[in-house]
Protein backbone atom coordinates (compact mmCIF):
# COMPACT_ATOMS: atom_id res chain seq x y z
CA UNK A 1 0.00 0.00 0.00
CA UNK A 2 2.67 2.18 0.69
CA UNK A 3 4.33 1.44 -2.28
CA UNK A 4 1.25 2.45 -4.52
CA UNK A 5 1.17 5.66 -2.08
CA UNK A 6 4.56 6.56 -3.00
CA UNK A 7 4.00 5.98 -6.50
CA UNK A 8 1.07 7.76 -6.52
CA UNK A 9 2.41 11.13 -4.92
CA UNK A 10 5.14 10.72 -7.27
CA UNK A 11 3.53 10.69 -10.43
CA UNK A 12 1.37 13.46 -8.72
CA UNK A 13 4.11 15.72 -8.73
CA UNK A 14 5.65 14.82 -12.01
CA UNK A 15 2.29 15.41 -13.62
CA UNK A 16 1.54 18.92 -12.16
CA UNK A 17 5.29 19.88 -12.72
CA UNK A 18 5.11 19.23 -16.51
CA UNK A 19 1.68 20.67 -17.19
CA UNK A 20 1.83 23.86 -14.79
CA UNK A 21 2.67 26.50 -17.72
CA UNK A 22 3.05 30.32 -16.60
CA UNK A 23 1.33 32.56 -18.94
CA UNK A 24 1.93 36.15 -17.30
CA UNK A 25 0.11 36.47 -14.02
CA UNK A 26 -1.91 33.25 -15.16
CA UNK A 27 -1.26 29.45 -14.23
CA UNK A 28 -2.70 26.55 -16.35
CA UNK A 29 -2.92 22.76 -14.07
CA UNK A 30 -3.79 19.74 -15.37
CA UNK A 31 -5.81 16.93 -13.01
CA UNK A 32 -4.25 13.59 -12.48
CA UNK A 33 -6.21 10.90 -14.34
CA UNK A 34 -7.75 8.53 -11.78
CA UNK A 35 -7.43 5.69 -13.67
CA UNK A 36 -3.29 6.17 -13.04
CA UNK A 37 -2.58 2.76 -11.34
CA UNK A 38 -4.18 1.13 -13.88
CA UNK A 39 -2.13 3.02 -16.73
CA UNK A 40 1.23 1.59 -18.40
CA UNK A 41 4.54 3.48 -18.55
CA UNK A 42 4.29 4.46 -22.02
CA UNK A 43 0.25 5.79 -21.38
CA UNK A 44 1.19 8.21 -18.34
CA UNK A 45 3.88 9.45 -20.88
CA UNK A 46 1.96 10.23 -23.82
CA UNK A 47 -0.75 11.95 -20.91
CA UNK A 48 1.78 13.84 -19.93
CA UNK A 49 2.98 14.74 -23.49
CA UNK A 50 -0.61 15.63 -24.49
CA UNK A 51 -1.27 17.79 -21.68
CA UNK A 52 1.93 19.64 -21.67
CA UNK A 53 1.35 20.33 -25.59
CA UNK A 54 -2.35 21.78 -24.50
CA UNK A 55 -1.09 23.64 -21.50
CA UNK A 56 1.66 25.16 -23.88
CA UNK A 57 -1.21 26.10 -25.84
CA UNK A 58 -2.95 27.95 -23.94
CA UNK A 59 -0.02 29.90 -22.52
CA UNK A 60 0.74 31.05 -25.90
CA UNK A 61 -3.28 32.10 -26.80
CA UNK A 62 -2.26 34.65 -23.19
CA UNK A 63 0.47 36.52 -25.22
CA UNK A 64 0.23 39.42 -26.62
CA UNK A 65 0.39 40.32 -30.05
CA UNK A 66 3.57 42.22 -31.37
CA UNK A 67 2.58 44.80 -34.29
CA UNK A 68 5.41 45.95 -36.65
CA UNK A 69 5.32 48.72 -39.82
CA UNK A 70 4.66 45.62 -42.37
CA UNK A 71 2.18 43.09 -40.50
CA UNK A 72 1.25 41.37 -37.02
CA UNK A 73 2.85 38.79 -35.97
CA UNK A 74 2.58 36.49 -32.79
CA UNK A 75 4.75 35.43 -30.27
CA UNK A 76 8.34 36.94 -31.70
CA UNK A 77 10.09 40.59 -32.21
CA UNK A 78 10.73 40.82 -36.52
CA UNK A 79 13.75 42.60 -37.04
CA UNK A 80 14.23 44.73 -40.32
CA UNK A 81 17.39 44.03 -41.76
CA UNK A 82 16.92 46.68 -44.45
CA UNK A 83 16.93 49.14 -41.29
CA UNK A 84 19.46 51.50 -41.31
CA UNK A 85 21.40 53.23 -38.21
CA UNK A 86 22.67 56.74 -38.16
CA UNK A 87 24.52 58.63 -35.13
CA UNK A 88 23.09 62.42 -34.87
CA UNK A 89 25.32 63.93 -36.56
CA UNK A 90 24.85 62.07 -39.81
CA UNK A 91 21.09 62.10 -39.44
CA UNK A 92 20.83 65.88 -39.22
CA UNK A 93 22.92 66.00 -41.93
CA UNK A 94 20.88 63.71 -43.85
CA UNK A 95 17.59 66.17 -43.15
CA UNK A 96 19.10 68.87 -43.99
CA UNK A 97 20.25 67.94 -47.50
CA UNK A 98 16.85 66.43 -48.22
CA UNK A 99 15.34 69.46 -47.19
CA UNK A 100 17.48 71.88 -49.14
CA UNK A 101 17.22 69.54 -52.24
CA UNK A 102 13.53 68.59 -52.22
CA UNK A 103 11.56 70.80 -49.39
CA UNK A 104 8.80 71.27 -51.72
CA UNK A 105 8.75 67.93 -53.06
CA UNK A 106 5.91 65.51 -51.60
CA UNK A 107 7.30 62.81 -49.16
CA UNK A 108 8.33 60.35 -52.19
CA UNK A 109 10.43 63.08 -53.92
CA UNK A 110 12.06 63.61 -49.71
CA UNK A 111 12.43 59.94 -49.87
CA UNK A 112 14.50 59.58 -52.82
CA UNK A 113 16.41 61.96 -52.36
CA UNK A 114 17.58 60.60 -48.99
CA UNK A 115 17.49 57.21 -50.96
CA UNK A 116 20.23 58.48 -53.15
CA UNK A 117 22.51 59.41 -50.32
CA UNK A 118 22.37 55.91 -48.88
CA UNK A 119 23.13 54.51 -52.05
CA UNK A 120 26.32 56.29 -52.61
CA UNK A 121 27.30 55.44 -48.53
CA UNK A 122 26.82 51.44 -50.03
CA UNK A 123 28.29 51.97 -53.26
CA UNK A 124 32.63 52.38 -53.96
CA UNK A 125 32.08 55.27 -56.06
CA UNK A 126 31.63 57.32 -53.20
CA UNK A 127 32.56 57.86 -49.80
CA UNK A 128 31.49 55.33 -47.16
CA UNK A 129 29.76 57.94 -44.85
CA UNK A 130 26.61 60.22 -45.21
CA UNK A 131 29.51 63.37 -44.47
CA UNK A 132 31.14 62.03 -46.93
CA UNK A 133 28.89 61.86 -49.34
CA UNK A 134 27.18 65.29 -48.65
CA UNK A 135 30.28 67.30 -48.64
CA UNK A 136 32.16 65.47 -51.25
CA UNK A 137 33.92 67.87 -53.75
CA UNK A 138 34.76 66.56 -57.94
CA UNK A 139 37.81 68.90 -59.14
CA UNK A 140 36.77 71.25 -56.32
CA UNK A 141 32.42 71.30 -57.88
CA UNK A 142 30.33 70.38 -54.57
CA UNK A 143 28.28 67.17 -55.29
CA UNK A 144 25.27 68.75 -53.61
CA UNK A 145 24.56 72.17 -55.22
CA UNK A 146 22.88 73.17 -51.75
CA UNK A 147 26.19 73.21 -50.37
CA UNK A 148 27.81 75.31 -52.63
CA UNK A 149 24.97 78.30 -52.57
CA UNK A 150 24.50 77.39 -48.54
CA UNK A 151 21.39 76.43 -48.73
CA UNK A 152 21.91 73.65 -47.05
CA UNK A 153 22.99 75.67 -43.85
CA UNK A 154 19.79 78.10 -43.61
CA UNK A 155 17.02 75.38 -44.36
CA UNK A 156 14.64 74.56 -41.11
CA UNK A 157 14.07 70.86 -41.37
CA UNK A 158 10.28 70.18 -41.66
CA UNK A 159 8.63 67.24 -39.94
CA UNK A 160 7.56 66.22 -43.29
CA UNK A 161 11.08 66.11 -43.79
CA UNK A 162 12.27 63.76 -40.86
CA UNK A 163 9.47 61.73 -41.56
CA UNK A 164 10.13 61.14 -45.12
CA UNK A 165 13.59 60.10 -43.45
CA UNK A 166 12.84 58.20 -41.26
CA UNK A 167 10.60 55.85 -43.80
CA UNK A 168 14.33 55.01 -45.46
CA UNK A 169 15.85 54.66 -42.53
CA UNK A 170 13.38 52.04 -41.69
CA UNK A 171 14.17 50.15 -44.76
CA UNK A 172 11.96 51.88 -47.71
CA UNK A 173 13.77 52.03 -50.91
CA UNK A 174 12.05 53.38 -54.02
CA UNK A 175 15.07 54.49 -55.80
CA UNK A 176 15.46 51.81 -57.90
CA UNK A 177 19.20 52.00 -57.13
CA UNK A 178 19.87 55.88 -58.26
CA UNK A 179 23.10 57.35 -57.70
CA UNK A 180 22.74 60.94 -59.28
CA UNK A 181 19.20 63.02 -59.36
CA UNK A 182 19.00 66.11 -61.17
CA UNK A 183 16.77 69.36 -61.98
CA UNK A 184 16.80 69.66 -65.65
CA UNK A 185 15.29 72.87 -65.82
CA UNK A 186 17.78 74.31 -63.39
CA UNK A 187 20.83 73.31 -64.80
CA UNK A 188 22.77 74.12 -67.22
CA UNK A 189 23.13 72.23 -70.68
CA UNK A 190 26.45 71.29 -70.78
CA UNK A 191 26.16 69.80 -67.13
CA UNK A 192 22.69 67.96 -68.21
CA UNK A 193 24.96 66.14 -71.58
CA UNK A 194 26.97 64.26 -68.40
CA UNK A 195 23.78 63.29 -67.17
CA UNK A 196 22.81 62.52 -70.49
CA UNK A 197 25.67 60.70 -71.96
CA UNK A 198 27.66 59.08 -69.04
CA UNK A 199 24.32 58.11 -66.77
CA UNK A 200 21.57 55.49 -67.42
CA UNK A 201 18.10 57.26 -66.96
CA UNK A 202 15.66 55.60 -64.22
CA UNK A 203 12.71 57.70 -64.07
CA UNK A 204 10.90 61.17 -63.08
CA UNK A 205 9.45 62.42 -60.16
CA UNK A 206 8.60 65.85 -59.93
CA UNK A 207 11.26 68.51 -60.49
CA UNK A 208 13.89 65.75 -60.14
CA UNK A 209 14.80 63.09 -62.74
CA UNK A 210 17.29 59.89 -61.36
CA UNK A 211 19.96 58.06 -62.97
CA UNK A 212 22.17 54.87 -61.96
Amino acid sequence: MYKNCTLVLCLFLLFTGVCTVHAEDAIVRQELPEDVLNMTIQEVQEKLEENYTDAALLSLAGMPKISSPEREVEYEVLVNEEAVFLDEESLDILCRIVEAEAGTEDEEGRMLVANVVLNRVESRRFPDTVKGVVFQKNGGVCQFSPIATGSYYRVKVSEKTRNAVDRVLRGEDISQGALFFVNRHATKAGNMTWFDTRCTFLFAHGRHEFFS
